[in-house]
């Protein structure tokens, strides 16, 4: 398998056809203007310097709780392979609300490297219904098909209460050894809501003994990155990059760019105080002659 990305851009899709803000639209047409829509972003996220990118049917509400149409699978699998022709870094799915099977097999027919799930183990109340995980079926399906897809896995999603273990680390930890994903992922209470950073660290310490990899996968901003990355988490962003910081609405350039300055920030701090430890020893080495 391969190593997962620190700094995923996710794309909101607009409603794909099925979705009832498309109706009585041509669904090709409906199809052509996502995909074009996908692929112009992609291009401006791998260009602004992220790390991989996720599509996300995010239009597409109501979401369904489980399986999607098969319209909906067919326009994210088509979206997905023409973003990987002009992509160079590597490609997530998650099919919302919680199709894990469909994202399984949309990213391994597309060559896609990851999936995002954002019920794998437990059982979550949410806006769609009682949602129950399906890690027994999506691992089976994976060794199934020799995929090498990636599995990164929502612990007490967002938009969603816990039927399961109160207890955040219980429920990380079952996800990693009892639903055996390769990545886990902590949000804020709703779209665009920062994570508790009190959770965080402890997820943090956790994550690190289980040697999987640690995601916010909501409400990451520029005020939270060094926070967030001095705990060695890695982020998952999308809102924080649109304009007026609005889930769905257009990138906004200067938004990216002011977010990767601050990501980065740590890094160059990081490389100055080398720098400037190196000037000094050599100075003292030369009036040591």
């Amino acid at each position: 398998m391969k190593s997962l990305p620190s700094l995923i851009g996710v794309i909101h899709l607009p409603p794909l056809a099925g979705a009832p803000r498309s109706a009585g639209e041509d669904p090709a047409l409906v199809l052509q203007n996502a995909g074009l829509q996908a692929i112009q972003e992609a291009q401006i996220l791998a260009k602004a310097g992220f790390e991989a990118i996720m599509i996300e049917n995010f239009g597409d509400t109501p979401f369904y709780k489980g399986p999607v149409p098969p319209e909906t699978i067919a326009s994210l699998s088509v979206i997905a392979a023409a973003v990987r022709e002009v992509s160079r870094i590597p490609v997530g799915i998650n099919v919302l609300r919680n199709d894990a099977q469909a994202a399984l097999a949309i990213a391994s027919v597309t060559g896609s490297d990851f999936i995002r799930v954002n019920v794998l183990s437990g059982v979550a109340a949410t806006d769609q219904g009682l949602i129950e995980g399906q890690a027994a079926t999506l691992l089976r399906n994976r060794a199934r098909l020799a995929s090498q897809v990636a599995i990164l896995a929502d612990v007490h999603v967002k938009h969603a209460k816990t039927l399961s273990s109160d207890h955040v680390l219980e429920s990380l930890e079952d996800a990693v050894l009892r639903g055996l994903a390769d990545g886990v992922i902590l949000t804020g209470q709703a779209t665009g809501k920062a994570v508790d950073f009190s959770v965080l660290e402890k997820a943090s310490e956790l994550t690190q003994s289980l040697s999987v990899p640690l995601y916010v996968g909501s409400g990451a901003n520029q005020a939270d990155l060094s926070r967030i990355r001095q705990l060695g988490a890695r982020i998952i962003v999308s809102s924080a990059l649109r304009k007026n910081g609005r889930a769905g609405a257009p990138l906004d350039v200067k938004r990216i760019k002011e977010f990767l300055a601050a990501y980065h920030r740590k890094k160059v701090k990081k490389a100055a105080v080398k720098a400037r430890t190196q000037v000094k020893v050599k100075a003292g080495a030369k009036k040591r002659r």
